[in-house]
């Protein structure tokens, strides 16, 4: 009886992703004096106990918060400092309230995955064999009876999570949790106690401001002028220290922001809002300005016009991208591609090799002279779980460590500047197929395809709307059997479907080499006429030569 076959899931269609819909740029805050300084720690740890009451407040209420609960909040933290600052703290708790809750949910969801999967391998018979979508059986009792308490374990954090999902409460932790438990670890971490707590009481300080448009310079609390002025509104209790008019506080240094230096100097000039935030960098000892606006979202183009002059397909791995160019047809073109980044060290390195790869595939785009690059829609939520890849640890450490995310934003973000456009494309069965149908073929003497390149091929053509297989049936009046059923792609059970077609006749120029038969015809005369030895025999004729 024939084994029945695999029904494969349904594949998302291609679109467009979206551009980015705001800005952020960076600068430092140079030749400060020890009272700037000092003015900004007191102004940050002060705003930062606000911020840390009122996040208190807004998780104990949970899901009886309303607006009415919102102005309450707002009215006790204005009398305290001032209505802006009061407007900005209440917004930023209500985000991370909201990520809060939405990290819980996607906590629920890993842990259903976990337990379904548990589940599935400790009911099947120790031993049993897997396959590419599930897992088999585990091994031995041993490893059966830890896999059974672990279940247990995590059907209880799932009880617990859901409890807190639906009484509507979030932990969060001002300064992040991360910092936090490096506080029992100091020493794995190579930091003092007195070094901890300096990143932590500057981590927990609030020196944020919302814009306003139509108001001086886009911003009264955090004020920047065209030539990198800054000063501040100090909040009431603090209002001694001020050196200007009006309770502010000016700083000795100044800014200049280089990168999109022009594109904020338009809207400060224009009154337009610009939100701003200071931080102190405590590792170097340098205090930093942020200013963040939102910009008319890029319009995406139609998909028909970003396949019009051809695709670049890219294929994500965890330490290069692999790119292959095709044209509107799915041709490839050329030879591979390969932009190669270190995603490991530093959030900071990591980032910059990011950034790194991406300019330079992005520059290689605009030398192929097409309007679209096709990427995965990758996300390894589901693939992440110990309880699926077991042994596998460094597989799963693999996949982990990819940013997709970031990876993903900045590429949108970065693509958008360049007027490429991101078609994103469903992942599944890319690497298989590419593997499968375009590795042998594009393979030669002065090229070696990898599975990433054939995958970057099976994303390309899957972006231009186009099947990832090679051969398709020709048409009717091109079969042998005249518009019958046959068709140039074998049945997948036939043997030797995917080998080289033989000879049909003996004419071919290795018959007699393969079937071992003698030459039966001696060598051909040559083409040429000085080259052609006759045979006859010529007679001299006399009369020729009589006079």
């Amino acid at each position: 009886m024939a084994e029945p076959r695999k029904q494969l899931r349904l594949l998302e269609a291609p679109f467009v992703a979206a551009g980015p819909s705001g800005v952020a740029v960076r600068d430092r805050l140079k030749h400060l004096t020890p009272g700037d300084e000092e003015v900004l720690r007191l102004v940050g740890a002060y705003q930062g106990a606000l911020a840390s009451g009122d996040l208190k407040a807004r998780c104990a209420a949970g899901h009886g918060h309303d607006n009415e609960a919102w102005a309450v909040r707002k009215r006790e933290l204005t009398g305290r400092s001032s209505s802006r600052i009061a407007g900005a703290i209440t917004k930023v708790t209500h985000d991370q309230y909201a990520l809060a809750r939405r990290c819980l949910l996607a906590h629920i969801q890993s842990l259903e995955a976990g337990i379904a999967m548990l589940r599935h391998r400790l009911s099947l018979p120790l031993g049993a064999k897997g396959s590419k979508r599930a897992p088999g059986g585990y091994r031995s009792k041993g490893e059966w009876f830890h896999k059974s308490r672990r279940l247990h374990l995590l059907e209880d954090r799932l009880t617990a999570a859901r409890a807190d999902w639906d009484s509507g409460r979030a932990r969060v932790v001002r300064g992040g949790r991360r910092l936090l438990k490096t506080r029992h670890h100091l020493d794995a971490a190579h930091l003092t106690e007195d070094q901890w707590r300096r990143r932590w009481e500057a981590g927990r300080w609030f020196l944020t401001a919302d814009g306003e448009s139509g108001k001086r310079f886009g911003n009264e609390t955090i004020r920047v002028t065209p030539d990198g002025q800054v000063s501040l509104k100090l909040p009431a209790p603090l209002a001694s220290l001020a050196n200007s008019k009006h309770g502010r506080y000016t700083l000795a240094g100044k800014v200049a922001f280089a990168y999109r230096g022009e594109e904020w100097r338009d809207r400060v000039e224009g009154n337009r809002a610009v939100a701003y935030r200071i931080h102190l960098d405590v590792d170097r000892g340098r205090w930093y300005l942020i200013a963040s606006w939102t910009r008319p979202t890029v319009p995406t183009i139609p998909l028909a016009t970003a396949r019009a002059q051809g695709m670049i397909g890219v294929d994500t791995n965890a330490d290069h991208f692999a790119a292959y160019q095709l044209d509107t047809h799915g041709n490839p073109v050329g030879d591979p591609h390969r932009f190669f980044y270190d995603l490991s060290g530093a959030s900071t390195h990591r980032d910059a090799q990011v950034r790194h790869a991406i300019t330079q595939l992005l520059h290689w785009a605009k030398q192929c002279g097409v309007r679209a690059i096709g990427m995965e829609n990758l996300d390894f939520a589901a693939e992440k779980t110990r309880e699926k890849h077991g042994r596998r640890k460094r597989f799963r450490q693999l996949i982990s460590g990819m940013p997709t995310g970031r990876l993903r934003a900045r590429l949108t973000a970065m693509a958008a500047e360049a007027g490429i456009a991101i078609v994103a494309v469903d992942a599944a069965y890319t690497s298989m197929w590419g593997n499968e149908h375009w590795r042998t073929p594009l393979t030669t003497a002065h090229r070696t395809m990898t599975r990433h390149d054939a995958a970057s091929v099976a994303i390309g053509r899957r972006a231009l709307g186009h099947s990832i297989r090679r051969r398709t049936a020709p048409p009717p009046q091109h079969r042998s059997d005249a518009a019958g059923h046959r068709t140039a792609q074998a049945r997948p059970g036939v043997p030797g479907r995917e080998g080289t077609r033989p000879p049909v006749t003996d004419r071919a120029l290795d018959a007699r080499h393969r079937t071992g038969t003698p030459r039966t015809r001696a060598t051909s005369a040559s083409n040429t006429v000085r080259d052609v030895r006759s045979t006859r025999t010529w007679v001299q004729d006399p009369l020729l030569h009589t006079v």
